[in-house]
């Protein structure tokens, strides 16, 4: 029996991060809102209203594209997309067809090459809630800035297709373009799924799984997919025909909707109340010139600049801000691994917890900067720093300083106050002094521990070994 391979081609809707929506100055925040409160006479597609495209958009749009390696097309124009469902208004999407704003980009995923086709801009449905007895509509999304980025149908497998989707909105959260908030609707996918022969360049029918709001179910559905039309293929009776597909979260089962639709079927014309888009190579340029340093690139910097390992890279720039918090600390601090090891070990702990964001805890860089100053310094211990004064940082959001002075955690690294505690240990442990005397290195261990009971963990324990070692 012939081997078989998967062919997976994506369209990633993202809202794009804008006040208001994409033609009217409707309000672009519908998240938990009341039902058709954000609505207006243009996005409700009411009689002789004009759409204004949104210049925020249009230009998050660009930067979202340019970001993602895409192609930006001096003249783009938007077009009517023709059809008819509850929870269209207008009775049409505005959307990009056949001059979209950009196309021709590219993402590298794990070694491999995603062709991206194109990115281009459109406006969202509203929303059906189907109940018992009929379908309720909500039209506050209706008229929501989109882009949409469509893959070639390059992607191998599930998993492929998950990691893909993940770097795409690391990229546009990055980039600023998006939320991509999946939990609040502001990233979707369709995913179209075929299965061929390995070694054949035939595209068979597919089926496009619509309306996928997390990553989990974008795995689970396409690998739901790729067993439906397997199970048809061994029994002799491959699929013939497109068709969307929907998915049951649920049951985690596929189902068959209906026949795919084609462009013809849409009626595409260009839309008569929006001026194309014209745009010259320095308006393009200036926009190249503000994206970020991406996350791969910052990623291979931190292993480089910083000694960090990949995974500890990896960790820190999977979030724009975490990121900036990070450089920010090591700015301050000067010590890579010092940072390294609080931001990703003690702060994270925290923020994982809570399921908050670096932003929204007490604990700014710059705290956190003077904090590991102190541990460099040598004014506190490593180990008091990560206790007792972070976790007081974290609570009441005081300064390590003022944590330090009030509790008089400040390390003790005088040499003539140490000697006497030293002493004192030596005397108190004639065992241990015996077992160093007799070879073994580690019995000093437990006179430094008592130096360090003695003084309430203040003593410098590097000084303290040190000192001990002398007098040994």
């Amino acid at each position: 029996m012939a081997e078989l391979e998967v062919v997976v081609g994506l369209e990633i809707h993202a809202q794009i991060s804008t006040k208001t929506k994409m033609f009217c100055r409707c309000d672009n925040d519908s998240w938990d809102k009341v039902a058709n409160v954000n609505v207006c006479p243009v996005c409700m597609g009411f009689p002789g209203q004009l759409p204004v495209l949104n210049e925020e958009a249009l230009r998050k749009g660009i930067v979202a594209a340019l970001a993602l390696n895409c192609e930006i097309r001096e003249f783009s124009k938007f077009d009517r997309k023709n059809y008819f469902y509850p929870d269209s208004p207008k009775g049409f999407q505005i959307s990009q067809f056949d001059e979209p704003l950009s196309e021709n980009g590219e993402l590298e995923i794990g070694g491999k090459k995603i062709r991206i086709t194109r990115l281009h801009l459109e406006d969202d449905a509203g929303k059906l809630t189907h109940v018992r007895d009929g379908s309720l509509v909500d039209f506050n999304r209706a008229g929501t800035p989109l882009m949409e980025i469509v893959s070639e149908p390059d992607i191998r497998s599930a998993d492929e297709a998950e990691e893909y989707a993940r770097v795409v909105q690391q990229i546009l959260r990055y980039v600023g373009a998006s939320e991509a908030d999946m939990e609040k609707g502001m990233m979707r996918f369709d995913a179209s799924v075929s299965i061929r022969e390995k070694g054949s360049k035939t595209l068979n029918a597919r089926g496009e799984i619509k309306n996928l709001n997390s990553f989990r179910a974008l795995n689970k559905a396409i690998e739901a997919e790729v067993e439906r039309q397997t199970v048809l293929w061994d029994a002799g009776n491959p699929q013939e025909e497109d068709f969307t597909i929907g998915w049951n979260d649920e049951k985690q089962e596929v189902y068959v909707m209906r026949s795919k639709e084609g462009s013809s079927d849409y009626r595409y014309f260009p839309e008569p109340d929006i001026p194309p888009v014209v745009l010259t190579k320095k308006e393009i340029e200036k926009l190249r010139s503000e994206i970020p340093e991406l996350p791969a690139v910052r990623r291979e910097r931190f292993v480089s600049e910083y000694k960090l390992s990949d995974g500890d890279a990896r960790l820190l720039t999977v979030d724009r801000a975490l990121a900036d918090y990070y450089e920010k600390v090591v700015r301050i601090c000067g010590d890579a691994r010092l940072a390294n090891s609080f931001v990703t070990t003690i702060l994270m702990k925290h923020l994982k917890e809570e399921l908050i964001d670096v932003g929204e805890q007490k604990v700014t860089a710059e705290m956190m900067g003077e904090l590991l100053k102190l541990v460099v310094s040598g004014e506190i211990s490593n180990n008091v720093a990560k206790g007792e004064v972070f976790e007081e940082m974290y609570e009441s959001g005081k300064s390590a300083g003022e944590i330090v002075k009030k509790k008089g955690l400040k390390q003790i690294s005088d040499t003539s106050e140490l000697e006497a505690v030293c002493k004192k240990a030596i005397e108190a442990n004639p065992q241990a002094v015996e077992d160093f005397k007799n070879g073994k290195d580690r019995a000093i261990g437990s006179i430094v521990g008592m130096v360090m009971k003695e003084t309430k963990g203040q003593a410098n324990p590097a000084k303290a070994s040190e000192i001990v070692r002398k007098m040994l």
